[in-house]
């Protein structure tokens, strides 16, 4: 397990949020963002997930953002208000360091007492990393749009998994 502690973002974590945020934008395909966004938006939306009690949660070691994930609704109509959509993003020295791992069962967990009952992942690109973390948390495939993303002058693919939350899945 990696030296790492989870706990809710704050606001004083948007610099660090936004810095790895862009630098998943600016080189990878996990995110089909072409431009991230800025510190403020950042922290409108940390602030906009506590008012609305979706999970936003932050990885530190060593005083410092390794890592976020967060849930929200997989879309605004009513009829999804059980489902939600993860994400989750590393900060790029911090990859393969074991730290999504631990930071994914926790963002689970919270979505859970968040009352959400199904969990999406759509994951941009079908990041093998990132589908094999999915796996490993107790997400099942559940789809793949073929070609439905281009960035880096390359046609992505997204992966959806999905897991169910109402049950004990923990591997």
């Amino acid at each position: 397990m990696p030296d790492v502690s989870i706990r809710p973002a704050r606001d004083g974590d948007a610099q660090a949020i936004a810095a790895i945020y862009a630098w998943h934008v600016a080189n990878g395909t996990a995110t089909f963002d072409t431009e991230a966004p800025d510190t403020g938006a950042w922290a409108a939306k940390i602030a906009d997930f506590a008012a609305r009690g979706f999970p936003f949660l932050a990885a530190e070691r060593e005083g410092g953002i390794v890592a976020y994930a967060y849930a929200a609704r997989f879309r605004d109509r009513a009829a999804y208000a059980h489902t939600c959509e993860d994400s989750i993003y590393v900060a790029h020295e911090a990859r393969g360091g074991g730290i999504g791992s631990v930071l994914l069962p926790a963002l689970i967990e919270a979505a859970r007492a968040s009352g959400f009952q199904q969990m999406i992942a759509v994951i941009g690109g079908g990041e093998p990393a990132s589908v094999a973390l999915h796996a490993r948390c107790g997400f099942v495939h559940a789809g793949r749009m073929r070609n439905v993303g281009s960035k880096f002058g390359r046609l992505l693919d997204t992966v959806y998994m999905q897991r169910d939350l109402r049950e004990d899945q923990n591997p």
